[in-house]
């Protein structure tokens, strides 16, 4: 997909309008986007568009967090159900597709595994499978779904990987990795768990930091997608909008592809 050019119009008009001093974007964001959205607002900010103060977590939490009214103007999920569900509550307006992901298998050094014997690993009673927390944060829901395709290739598989998962990130007491470490690279570096369903971004980012780490990708039979939406919330400042549209512009969408995610936005 490719930007709108209503949206290139927009940008292109409200940057225009230059950013006050004291504007500052409040970003809700993924945190799966961490890395990438940093140097998306890093450019921004260079650029003399404004300055951008972001919050990174669950998408889950952050949504419910606005809900309950938390002050945010631009909200990136790693889903697209979470910002439509603001839309349906007339908090924000519209929603974009701006990055897609997909879910791959972090596997502790040392484990012998392939993509066609991944789905047996997991079911396997001595391996520990972990997940994020499903509702809390998309990634769960992700890994729940690959559950559900599990079913249709081995019978009560689903029942078997839901009880055995454990949630380790992503829910409201999960303990935080150490500052600029990848939590996933951790809990698997610990051995709190052999394999982890993450996005593929997620364990390239653990596996830099743990070369010894493996990255398995899933059978097509179970893959996974993952598409992030993206709104404004009602009320937004100018500079809310800019970011958005920054986010949406093709030097966002490079940084975007950059780390690792398809960006849907960039010309192709």
């Amino acid at each position: 997909m490719r930007a709108h050019a209503s949206v290139a119009l927009a940008f292109l008009l409200i940057t225009i309008v230059p950013a006050m001093a004291e504007d500052v974007v409040l970003l809700h964001a993924a945190g799966s986007l961490r890395a990438a959205l940093t140097e998306v607002a890093k450019a921004f900010e260079a650029a003399g568009l404004g300055k951008v103060q972001p919050r990174f977590g669950a998408s889950g939490l952050l949504k419910d967090e606005i809900v309950a009214g938390a002050k945010a103007e631009v909200f990136a999920s790693a889903n697209m159900e979470h910002p439509q569900a603001l839309v349906m509550e007339k908090r924000s307006g519209s929603v974009e597709l701006f990055a897609r992901n997909r879910l791959c298998a972090l596997v502790r050094p040392g484990l012998e595994i392939t993509t066609a014997s991944l789905l047996d690993r997991m079911l396997d009673p001595q391996i520990k499978l972990g997940t994020s927390t499903p509702k809390a944060d998309p990634s769960g829901d992700y890994a729940w779904e690959v559950f559900r395709k599990a079913e249709k290739i081995s019978p009560s598989a689903s029942a078997a990987l839901e009880k055995k998962a454990l949630q380790l990130t992503g829910g409201p007491t999960s303990p935080p990795a150490a500052q600029g470490r990848s939590v996933y690279g951790e809990l698997v570096a610990q051995g709190t768990a052999d394999i982890f369903l993450t996005y593929c971004t997620n364990a390239l980012t653990a596996q830099r930091e743990n070369p010894a780490q493996q990255i398995v990708r899933l059978p097509d039979t179970l893959a996974v997608g993952a598409d992030y939406g993206l709104t404004v919330m009602n009320g937004a400042s100018v500079p809310a909008y800019k970011f958005a549209l920054f986010i949406l512009s093709a030097e966002g969408q490079r940084t975007l592809a950059k780390h690792g995610f398809a960006a849907p936005a960039l010309p192709q």
